[in-house]
């Protein structure tokens, strides 16, 4: 054969042989790698192919690299997801909390669970993340939501919230005690912006520091103080001013008495004749001018409503409820029934019938 070529392959360079004579270079030829490269002299113009050695041994640095399973592509892709959870995860009272959307995958809770390893590998000392799939699923007919949190209580709390947030579109739930929690919620994404803005309200009210149980929040009061700031608002009657004010003949505006006890309370005790009977939770409803369900008579603001209770107390915050709704001429008793009674005023007694033991057979 006139000419040949041998050719010897690596993993990094390409070496051409001819037998044919190659023409005096007015340079020096140059063979590059990757990175690098080095100069050989000019070779003469008839060299034969035998007299040029090749290496035919391999470094061990230069051997393939083994293929890569779909297990190892899942592996990184969650090492990356958890990477940059991290990355971008926000300070809340000292907790790292993050949320993430991701697409719907096959096994998507397998998938979820190397994400939990790979945050927990990462020896963060407190954090709390949620990963959710998102998109049509593969296979199965939910979505998934995934809780991961360094601490038991933070899971759990986030766990409740999510109940909470999601009613009606929760599934089924695994638990993996202190380490993660994987609820599975239908549609999820798929409402526009709710869904993300609840799951960030989660992970932020899960990670607050749990405050002293015997220690009253700041700005809070007690019932008792909160009844005289309440009752510094209000022009209260005694029984007896009440009775003379519903005795008038003539007032400034329709004047009503407002019975709001329940109505065991009222079998037992008796009640005043003439008041108006109406349940505490209905009041604002029923005398709102406002409300389309308020009562005819509700039809102006400057209505005179006195309300009576059995001991005066929750009488005080329905009043002050009525002047926050514009009833400003709203009041209550002092002393609530148990006093209207005491000054023996007028009431209702109630006739209470004896029953014989063959009447309970």
């Amino acid at each position: 054969m006139d000419e040949s070529v041998y050719a010897k392959r690596s993993t990094r360079t390409i070496i051409v042989i001819s037998a044919r004579p190659f023409p005096a270079p007015e340079k020096s030829i140059r063979c590059f790698f990757f990175q690098s490269c080095f100069s050989l002299p000019a070779m003469p113009s008839s060299i034969p192919s035998a007299a040029i050695p090749i290496n035919t041994t391999v470094s061990p640095d230069l051997q393939p690299l083994p293929p890569r399973t779909l297990a190892d592509v899942r592996d990184q892709v969650a090492q990356e997801i958890a990477a940059r959870m991290m990355n971008k995860a926000e300070q809340h009272d000292g907790v790292k909390i993050g949320v993430m959307m991701t697409f719907s995958k096959r096994d998507d809770v397998g998938f979820l669970q190397q994400i939990a390893k790979a945050i927990q590998d990462s020896s963060l000392p407190d954090y709390l993340f949620i990963v959710a799939t998102t998109g049509p699923p593969v296979d199965s007919s939910s979505n998934f939501v995934f809780i991961c949190g360094s601490d038991e209580g933070y899971v759990h709390r986030a766990t409740l919230l999510m109940s909470a947030k999601f009613i009606g579109r929760l599934g089924g739930l695994q638990n993996q005690p202190d380490v993660y929690c994987i609820i599975s919620v239908k549609d999820i994404g798929y409402t526009s912006g709710y869904d993300e803005a609840a799951l960030w309200d989660v992970v932020r009210k899960s990670a607050m520091r749990p405050i002293d149980p015997l220690v009253p929040p700041s700005g809070s009061q007690g019932i008792e103080a909160f009844l005289l700031e309440v009752r510094a608002k209000l022009q209260r009657l005694e029984p007896h001013q009440a009775h003379e004010e519903l005795r008038e003949p003539e007032v400034d505006a329709p004047t009503f008495l407002v019975d709001i006890r329940p109505a065991a309370q009222r079998d037992e005790e008796g009640g005043i004749a003439g008041s108006l009977v109406i349940d505490r939770n209905v009041l604002e409803w029923k005398f709102d001018p406002r409300s389309a369900s308020r009562l005819n008579i509700a039809d102006r603001y400057d209505l005179r409503i006195i309300v009576f209770s059995q001991d005066g107390d929750s009488s005080s915050l329905a009043a002050y409820s009525l002047q926050r709704l514009g009833l400003l001429n709203a009041t209550d008793i002092i002393g609530g029934y148990r006093a209207w009674r005491e000054a023996r005023l007028p009431i209702d007694i109630p006739i209470k019938t004896s029953r014989s033991l063959l009447s309970l057979n």
